[in-house]
């Protein structure tokens, strides 16, 4: 080979060598960068807690909250500093965190101290760089709105138990890696619950016989059945009430905890005067069957704006007016 020859491929080696170098750095370092921003699991359990505290101080310069923070409580939007900035004294003896790194969101399920008493809530924050950006709380109180007629014993106020919520908690637990189901099972098996409601069939719901619902800390399952036996979470009776489940959303699926966060609206028929009920629901699931459900809810106007969160922006239409 020629002297030239040589020249020519080595100077062809030596150009093409730094170029592979410079596209394998940039790769490196935008994977790094992403990395560096992206809110694991121990990122969203920091933000969280630094959430809550700064709530508890009544200080929301103390949270990590973006320039565009949005807060909502039962779908309203609250300013920085108001709402619960202002009437939380502390959390509650009941506390749940629930972490999903796949959508960067973290939860809370328990109560919060407040000078009126205890509220049960649920709590759904979003992350984006490292900074809050979202968070959206579901909120009973004791005295709260009922639905409305023909609605037993809520007719009037909402359930309102959480001392009996306290005695029967859910469950904190990590499921071994070989014994978790995917995400895109657990929100399946999330779904038949509303689905089944939706139908009014129960055998669509997929649950383990005697399967537990508590809502708002009151037990609504385990009832006596005149033929014999209880009620259970796919009982038909209560859904009577539900036109239809809108507005489904699934923003938190903890698999190591095989829960689900299961945000939506039950519907009541045209003309009916009973109010909607927006609710943050947690799936427990077990073995591929739900075992216990757990629900904050609110029963809002006809004329309120619900759920007020993406991709029901705005809101789900309300009921019309009865004619």
């Amino acid at each position: 080979m020629s002297y030239t020859g040589c020249r020519r491929r080595c100077t062809l080696r030596r150009m093409i060598k730094p170029t592979l170098f410079t596209i394998a750095l940039a790769a490196l370092t935008a994977a790094s960068a992403n990395a560096a921003t992206t809110c694991d699991r121990a990122c969203l359990k920091s933000t969280l807690d630094a959430y809550l505290t700064a709530l508890v101080k009544h200080d929301p310069a103390a949270a990590p909250l973006s320039a565009g923070f949005r807060q909502t409580e039962n779908a309203v939007v609250h300013n920085k500093g108001a709402g619960l900035w202002q009437s939380v004294n502390a959390l509650g003896k009941l506390q749940r965190r629930y972490f999903d790194a796949t959508t960067e969101q973290a939860a809370y399920f328990g109560t919060l101290d407040e000078a009126a008493g205890p509220a049960i809530v649920t709590l759904r924050i979003k992350v984006e760089d490292r900074k809050i950006t979202e968070a959206e709380w579901v909120l009973n109180r004791k005295g709260d709105p009922g639905i409305g007629p023909t609605a037993g014993a809520q007719a009037n106020a909402a359930f309102y138990d959480p001392e009996y919520l306290l005695a029967h908690a859910p469950p904190e637990r990590v499921i071994p890696k070989a014994q978790r189901l995917s995400r895109t099972d657990l929100v399946a098996i999330t779904n038949s619950y509303f689905d089944g409601l939706s139908a009014h069939d129960g055998k669509i719901i997929i649950a383990h016989p005697g399967c537990v619902r508590i809502e708002n800390g009151s037990l609504t399952t385990q009832r006596p059945i005149p033929a014999g036996g209880q009620t259970d979470c796919t009982a038909e009776g209560p859904m009577t009430n539900i036109f239809a489940v809108t507005a489904r959303r699934y923003p938190v699926v903890d698999e190591e905890a095989g829960a689900v966060l299961g945000l939506a609206l039950f519907q009541r028929k045209p003309g009916v005067l009973m109010r909607r009920n927006l609710l943050g629901e947690w799936f427990y699931i077990e073995q591929g069957k739900i075992r216990e459900v757990y629900a904050a809810m609110f029963y809002p106007d006809q004329e309120a704006m619900v759920p007020n969160w993406p991709p029901f922006d705005g809101n789900w239409p309300p009921a019309p007016p009865p004619k």
